[in-house]
């Protein structure tokens, strides 16, 4: 199991102070609450209408079933990448689906079979007999494996794609669940392996031991045999607590040993408290809130700062060890060592550690590199290991009985390839590459710099076809996300290369502030109060793309998912002259309710919260639902949820699209029934959500 990879211009202020009487009435009286049941009679019978509606208008244009097709191909290929994980010794396991398998296969195989291009695949788990057999709709969540041997493995299944999921025990060597084996009922659990007759769990008993936001926050050490209500309790967080409830991290050597065990209870989104489990007992560490542990490697415990920690004189985005013996010793007098500190045009990215060695994975105006680092009397030495530069670089598997690590690189016209390193060094060597999914020879892929409202300089990508016309005449897609320290790095652009800019359009992907790719301060820009910079950043963008001839209001489109799809609200409400099509995904829209609607309060570290006056004026001069207005030049906006979002609640695009109809403008919605936060439970439902949204876009900016 890899340990901790980390990590998608605005209203004059005459016009904001003249809505916000306005909005504040409106917040009070929603007539829409009823939507927020996620799956009330009422609610389902309006979105199966809404469906009903919209779905022919799309997949009766006669260019749906080729855009289907050709999604699907992607989604299903039999040549694409396995996404395979070292599983100890010489062995490695991926979870597969494709055409057959639609909710696939947990399957092994061994590396020389592999490395041959012909391995011989042995089944662990097939999903789809599963759900057969047992009549569930079960979309396979993930599995924990007992280190070293890695036979013993904790199954989470979730019914329709939801962040909840049930657990049960099972042998994969055998390939069989283990009748009276470790068994929890669905539920947003925490867990991971002490030994073999052992887990740590942190699960809610009952509503009273989940957070507002519906996370557990009560950690219990369970014995074989036990019931959950048997299990002696170690820690407790609170139900006011903020952010995702209490989590546990066992740290192993490369026996399997514990060496040591961290539970961390988040006070809000983003900052926490650090406990170290000494038996039955833990000991608060003196770390600041805002950081997080990442990795356990030679005696050293590693942390990365969120935040500037001024006592130490270390500075948000450093990493920094600790002696695990002197934290044993005394928790509350931690010493750290700084062990990179990142430049400002850099960004630690992800942190994992083999036996020997601490590997991280670093950004660099955006372009990624591998560094693996070995620890000496005299500190830390560092390598960076020789990857294909230019590329996103993304840690997928790292070995702990071992020096192995997998990557994979890409960029937006190199299709991804993987790679199998040495964390010690030598030439990594090259398992897979992914064959050309487009016709990449006559596009380029090119980065420019927008400047925000605040003067920033804000990085964003160009894929086109080379001989597009900078006469503003281009259909232009436009995709950001900008929140929680997530980082939008070049990808293969598989499905908008095939599905778009092989049909003449221009895909853009824009590094605004909320995300992380210029490390925690690019992240803290935005956060609450600051949080009107996010979206500068990205008005900046479009009109960058529109200054230097790439394309016209016309023609431009964006798209954005979760945070994201709030992002698209704000778009359409404050500049909606910008614009002529607005994919808006499994959004946040309510930001006066957004606490009180799925997992919400657990996000109030990034947006503020609606019961504090500052913060709630905030909120109300950008929250898209309080902001919807008649007589706006609104286009018409394509929407979509899942009824099995336990993340973001479908109701923030149900009551979106009701208060569009309400006021009269047209709109596409498409709630799928299944698919969690993901808006797809399998490879056939993402392909026609691909399908679904490109038609849309050609109607709205190629027609």
């Amino acid at each position: 199991m890899m340990r901790n990879v980390l990590r998608p211009a605005a209203l004059a202020a005459s016009l904001l102070l003249g809505t916000l009487a306005m909005t504040e009435a409106r917040a009070g009286d929603d007539p829409f609450t009823w939507m927020e049941e996620i799956e009330g009679e009422r609610a389902l019978t309006w979105a199966k209408a809404e469906n009903a509606r919209s779905l022919p208008r799309l997949q009766n244009d006669p260019r749906y079933a080729g855009l289907y097709a050709e999604a699907q191909a992607i989604a299903t290929a039999p040549d694409r990448i396995p996404g395979i994980a070292l599983a100890g010794g010489e062995r490695i396991r991926d979870f597969w689906q494709d055409r057959t398998h639609v909710r696939g296969l947990w399957r092994e195989t061994d590396l020389a079979g592999y490395r041959s291009g012909a391995p011989a695949w042995r089944t662990i788990l097939d999903v789809d007999a599963l759900a057969k057999s047992e009549g569930g709709n079960w979309v396979f969540a993930g599995v924990d494996c007992l280190a070293p041997d890695n036979r013993l493995c904790l199954v989470s299944l979730s019914n329709g794609g939801k962040d909840a999921v049930t657990v049960r025990e099972f042998d994969a060597r055998e390939g069989r669940f283990l009748d009276g084996g470790f068994s929890l009922p669905e539920g947003k659990h925490r867990f991971d392996w002490i030994d073999r007759d052992t887990l740590l769990v942190v699960t809610a008993l009952s509503p009273a031991e989940s957070t507002v936001s519906g996370y557990p926050y009560v950690a219990r050490l369970l014995k074989r045999g036990q019931t959950l209500a048997e299990a002696p309790e170690v820690f407790r967080g609170d139900r006011k607590d903020g952010g995702y409830g209490v989590n546990g991290q066992v740290f192993r050597n490369a026996g399997g040993e514990v060496e040591a065990v961290i539970l961390t209870r988040p006070l809000d989104t983003f900052s926490a408290e650090h406990h170290l489990l000494v038996g039955n007992r833990t000991l608060k560490l003196a770390l600041p809130l805002r950081s997080t542990v990442q990795a356990l490697v030679a005696g050293r415990l590693v942390v990365s700062l969120e935040a500037d920690w001024a006592a130490a004189g270390l500075k948000a985005g450093d990493l920094v060890d600790f002696d695990l013996a002197a934290v044993r010793a005394e928790p509350g007098a931690l010493r750290p060592d700084l062990v990179l500190r990142p430049t400002e045009s850099q960004s630690i990215e992800q942190v994992a550690s083999t036996r020997d060695r601490l590997v991280i994975g670093l950004l660099d105006n955006v372009r990624g590199q591998v560094r693996s680092l070995k620890r000496s009397g005299a500190g830390w030495t560092s390598e960076t290991l020789a990857l294909p530069a230019d590329s996103t670089l993304t840690l997928t598997s790292v070995s702990r009985d071992g020096d192995r690590i997998l990557v994979s690189a890409a960029g937006y016209l190199s299709p991804t390839s993987q790679w199998l390193a040495d964390a010690t060094g030598g030439a990594p060597e090259r398992l897979r590459s992914l064959p050309a999914r487009f016709d990449a020879s006559g596009m380029i892929a090119e980065q420019h710099w927008a400047v925000s409202k605040d003067g920033t300089r804000v990085p964003y990508s160009v894929v086109r076809r080379k001989d597009a016309p900078m006469d503003g005449s281009n259909p232009t897609l436009l995709y950001a996300y900008g929140g929680f320290l997530v980082s939008q790095t070049p990808a293969y652009a598989a499905t908008p290369g095939k599905l778009w800019v092989e049909r003449g359009g221009i895909y853009v992907v824009a590094n605004i502030r909320g995300g992380g790719e210029f490390g925690p301060r690019w992240h803290n820009a935005g956060l609450k109060l600051d949080r009107m910079r996010v979206y500068e950043d990205f008005f900046a963008v479009s009109e960058d793309l529109i200054r230097r001839g790439y394309t016209s209001p016309r023609r431009l489109g964006i798209m954005g998912g979760s945070n994201g799809g709030l992002l698209m609200g704000v778009a359409l409400t404050q500049r909606p002259e910008l614009y002529n099509a607005v994919v808006i995904q499994v959004p946040l829209f309510d930001m006066i309710r957004y606490t009180q609607i799925g997992a919400g309060a657990s996000w109030v570290g990034e947006y503020g919260d609606p019961a504090v006056p500052a913060e709630r004026e905030m909120l109300l001069s950008y929250s898209p639902y309080q902001n919807l207005r008649s007589g706006r030049p609104y286009p018409t906006v394509f929407i979509e949820t899942s009824t099995k979002d336990d993340r973001v609640h479908p109701a923030h695009a149900r009551k979106a699209a009701a208060r569009l109809k309400d006021l009269g403008y047209d709109f596409l919605y498409y709630e799928n029934m299944d698919g969690g936060h993901a808006a797809a439970a399998n490879l056939n439902e993402r392909a026609l959500r691909q399908a679904l949204e490109y038609t849309y876009l050609m109607q709205r900016l190629m027609d």
